[in-house]
């Protein structure tokens, strides 16, 4: 009876209807497109984010969180909730329809409630732990739902050292290989891109970057690949997505190449905890996230884990049923995939505008400088225009997008509900 049970349990969790999520549903107008499909065929089938793309210190300092506060996220890989969660708000509600990331984050949250520091960093910070199986039998296993011990049984390989570990794995994680692979493959450059770590300061980061990094990795071939559809659906950008980034003029690749070039002439490296990972395979000492330094994991087990929950389901139906109101959203770049879905796109604002508190702050992050839904969406009774619900601090959020250390958006957006709306 345990093997039929087992599936019958995954297959009930996992039951979410994917015609219901933007950027995966089909056309109305008729079939997917090629790059739509094989986003569809790929995001429903696997796990995306093994971690974080968003950089949550930009996120703190729009969001100004504190003890009363209650915020809904895109889950995600689970590591910003849980750098939220550290700022001690009174709750964080972290929604994804993918429940494979629902899985991570359960199995992030297990591990600081069950286990020493020093297995989580193992976990987490490294990718891989020398006795996983154990590990996670006797003490993550019974704190998962249905679905995430039926996902994390048959993947318990990914925490093997032999098989390259966590970051290895998920659609992110055949990014993080190639990008493995080009730096093993090519020593100088291998060696340029570890250096651009150590630098002392910004200048000298700038001028290493020009001269050593930047000439060796934008090689015509890889310029090539990462303007294909395929190269879009491995880095999480749907159709829609690319469509918005296509409208901007350079494309995906030149998007990309401009985006990274300024980053690293602009922001300091030495703690880029998301761009040393692709390089270090592993996050180097002293630069990670906040939830796997020693402190942050510290703060997390003695309390402040137990403010986060997570729920697989579109943002749209979580905000339909019960919950609290929410003076805070960080809502990463999930509306740029539903572009397509005016609709969707509608029905989701308008839930936010029933459960957002005035003086809220909604974060939202996009490939186009203008998203062309800013100007088109209504809410509420008087079918208000977004821009008379919402207050834009746009200079604030001009300068903070600077300091982002992913750096791959073409504008970062911070939205407040106003007072007399």
């Amino acid at each position: 009876m345990f093997l039929p049970t087992l599936v019958a349990s995954c297959a009930e969790s996992a039951s979410l209807d994917w015609a219901e999520t933007p950027g995966l549903a089909a056309r109305s107008s008729g079939p997917l497109s090629l790059h739509a499909a094989l986003f569809r065929f790929l995001y429903t089938r696997n796990l995306l984010y093994n971690t974080c793309w968003e950089d949550p210190a930009v996120d703190r300092k729009a969001l100004r969180l504190g003890e009363s506060d209650r915020l809904l996220v895109i889950t995600s890989a689970g590591c910003n909730a849980l750098d939220y969660a550290l700022e001690g708000p009174a709750r964080v509600v972290a929604v994804d329809t993918n429940p494979r990331q629902t899985a991570l984050l359960e199995l992030k949250l297990a591990a600081i409630r069950h286990l020493s520091y020093e297995d989580t960093f193992s976990l987490f910070g490294r990718g891989w732990h020398v006795d996983f199986p154990a590990v996670y039998r006797t003490a993550l296993r019974p704190e998962l739902s249905p679905f995430a011990r039926c996902f994390w049984d048959s993947h318990k390989h990914w925490f093997s050292r032999t098989t390259g570990g966590l970051f290895s794995h998920g659609l992110c994680g055949v990014v993080a290989r190639a990008v493995q692979w080009r730096l093993r493959a090519y020593p100088a450059l291998g060696k340029a891109a570890r250096s651009l770590f150590e630098q002392p300061d910004l200048e000298s980061q700038r001028d290493h970057y020009r001269r050593e990094v930047g000439p060796r990795f934008w090689s015509p071939v890889l310029r090539a690949a990462l303007s294909t559809r395929f190269a879009s659906s491995l880095l999480g950008i749907p159709a829609p997505q690319r469509g918005l980034v296509r409208a901007t003029g350079p494309g995906v690749s030149g998007s990309a190449r401009a985006f990274i070039d300024d980053l690293f002439c602009t922001v300091p490296a030495r703690d880029n905890y998301f761009w040393g990972l692709y390089v270090f395979g592993e996050y180097p000492p002293g630069c990670c996230p906040r939830y796997l330094t020693r402190d942050g994991f510290t703060r997390l087990k003695e309390g402040l884990v137990d403010r986060i929950e997570a729920h697989t389901s579109t943002v749209t139906r979580y905000l339909k049923g019960p919950g609290p109101r929410f003076t805070g959203a960080v809502l990463l770049d999930h509306m740029d995939w539903m572009v397509d879905h005016p609709q969707a796109l509608a029905a989701e604002w308008e839930s936010l505008y029933d459960r957002m508190e005035p003086g809220g702050r909604i974060l939202f992050r996009s490939a186009h400088a203008l998203p062309p839904y800013l100007e088109d969406v209504r809410v509420g009774p008087s079918r208000l225009p977004l821009r008379e619900w919402l207050s834009f601090r746009t200079e604030e959020a001009r300068q903070l997008a600077r300091m982002d250390r992913v750096h791959t958006y073409a504008s970062f957006h911070i939205a407040e509900v106003r007072e007399s709306a």
